[in-house]
C-alpha cells in the first residue's frame, strides 16, 4: 500500500502505485497517475490528465498539471506526461498541453528541475536536462537532451534548443540554438560551444575537434549561409555530431537560428 499522509487529499479516482509516498497536505486529483518509487514530499499539488513517472520526486509547493496559460485553452481534457527519476524541487510549474498544439506537454527522464523553474503548454522537454533556478520556456518550446538551461533564463515560445546545448544564466532565448551551441545575452546570441557538456558526456577529441570546425565553417566561412550548410554537410558527413548540426539546421522551425554575435555587434 502507499504510504499516504493523514493530512494528505487523494481523490479516489487517482492511480497511486503501492510504494508511493505522499506526503503532508498534498492534493491529487482523480487524473492522475503516480508510478512507483515516486515520492511527493510536502504541499505538492497534482491536477489534470498528469502522470508521473517512476521514482520522480517532486517537492513542496510544487504544481503540476495546472491548465495551460494560454488563452486559447478551451477546457479539453490535455495531458501533462513526466518521465522518470525526475527530481522536480520547490514552487516549479508545469502545465498541461492545449487542444491545438497537440494536448501534450511532455517531460523526460531525469530531469533536474531546480526551485521556481517552469514548463509551459505543449512543450516537449528531453531527457537528462537541467533547469537552473527561475528558468522558464515559454509555450510550444523543444528542448533537446542533456540541455542546461541557467539560472533566470527565458525561451520565446516556439523556440528549439538542440540536445547538449547550454543557455547561460539571464538569457533570452527568442530564437533556435543549434545542439552544443553556448548561447548567452539579455537577447541570445551564440558565444560559441558548450565544450563542458561534451567533455561531460565523454565525447572524444576528434569528435569535439570536428563539431568546432564545422562551427566555423558554417558561421564563419566564406560565402551565403545556404552554401555555407551544404559544404559543412558535404564535409562532415561521417561526423554524427555534425549530422545532429545540420538536421537540426535544415528542419527549421517557427523561430531564426540563433547566430554568433556581428563583429559591430556589441
Amino acid at each position: 500500500m502507499p504510504v499516504i499522509h493523514p493530512t494528505a487529499s487523494i481523490d479516489a479516482g487517482a492511480q497511486i502505485a503501492d510504494d508511493a509516498e505522499i506526503g503532508p497536505y498534498c492534493v491529487v486529483d482523480r487524473n492522475v497517475a503516480i508510478a512507483a518509487g515516486c515520492r511527493l514530499v510536502a504541499h505538492v499539488h497534482v491536477t489534470g490528465h498528469t502522470s508521473i513517472g517512476a521514482r520522480t520526486v517532486v517537492y513542496p509547493f510544487a504544481s503540476l498539471g495546472t491548465p495551460p496559460q494560454s488563452v486559447k485553452y478551451r477546457g479539453g481534457p490535455t495531458r501533462l506526461v513526466i518521465g522518470a527519476d525526475c527530481q522536480i524541487r520547490e514552487n516549479v510549474t508545469m502545465n498541461t498541453g492545449t487542444e491545438d498544439g497537440g494536448g501534450l506537454t511532455e517531460v523526460g527522464d531525469r530531469g533536474f528541475f531546480m526551485a521556481s523553474s517552469h514548463v509551459a503548454h505543449d512543450c516537449r522537454v528531453g531527457h537528462d536536462v537541467v533547469f537552473a533556478n527561475g528558468a522558464v520556456i515559454g509555450g510550444h518550446c523543444v528542448v533537446g537532451d542533456f540541455v542546461v538551461m541557467g539560472g533566470l533564463s527565458a525561451a520565446h515560445q516556439f523556440s528549439r534548443i538542440g540536445a547538449s546545448a547550454m543557455i547561460a544564466g539571464i538569457t533570452g532565448v527568442r530564437s533556435d540554438v543549434i545542439p552544443f551551441g553556448f548561447a548567452v545575452g539579455s537577447l541570445a546570441y551564440l558565444g560559441g560551444l558548450n565544450t563542458v557538456g561534451m567533455k561531460r558526456r565523454k565525447f572524444s577529441r576528434h569528435e569535439m575537434h570536428a563539431v568546432r570546425r564545422a562551427y566555423r565553417d558554417l558561421f564563419f566561412g566564406s560565402g551565403t549561409f545556404a552554401s555555407r550548410l551544404e559544404l559543412v554537410e558535404a564535409e562532415y558527413a561521417g561526423e554524427p555530431a555534425v549530422s545532429a548540426i545540420t538536421a537540426f539546421v535544415r528542419q527549421g522551425g517557427d523561430r531564426a537560428l540563433c547566430h554568433p554575435r556581428g563583429p559591430n555587434e556589441h
